[in-house]
């Protein structure tokens, strides 16, 4: 099969395939503890670990800033904020593992509170691929993100 059929045949094929779920790699807690208590504790939970938080994201207020200017009808969150932050001797572990690792560092922690949903606040983040390293890291990630929706 010449490389320009195998090519039309798979374009093709990707308008029949069903996407798999897309968070399927994204942990998830509930809390309905107030919402600035909640990403409080998030802070806490990163910084009373040694960790620096590098980042603090608000992507709630940058969506309702910018609703108008994209035309959006709907709005999404109450509040939505991420904290970016990293572990030397975490990453430093998993990146001796598999240089490759790299790919995951800055660890992301996030948590929202919905317009749909107002009370129920979720923390939580994204789940890196087992093995080589990662499993600490994630293991790591869901201590602070227990901590802070009040499990641990």
């Amino acid at each position: 099969m010449s490389a320009r059929l195998a090519a039309g045949v798979f374009a093709v094929s990707l308008g029949f395939c069903t996407p798999a779920p897309a968070q399927d790699d994204v942990t998830r807690l509930t809390s309905e503890a107030p919402f600035q208590d909640i990403v409080g504790a998030l802070e806490d939970a990163i910084v009373n670990r040694g960790y620096v938080v590098d980042y603090r994201g608000f992507i709630g207020e940058m969506l309702q800033r910018t609703a108008g200017d994209v035309g959006a009808q709907k709005a999404l969150y109450r509040h939505a904020e991420f904290f970016q932050f990293c572990s030397a001797v975490v990453s430093r572990r998993a990146m001796e593992a598999n240089v490759g690792n790299i790919a995951y560092c800055p660890y992301v922690l996030f948590a929202y509170e919905t317009e749909s949903e107002p009370g129920k606040v979720i923390v939580g983040f994204r789940r890196l691929p087992a093995g080589e390293g990662r499993d600490e890291v994630n293991t790591l990630l869901e201590e602070i993100a227990g901590e802070a929706a009040g499990e641990k």
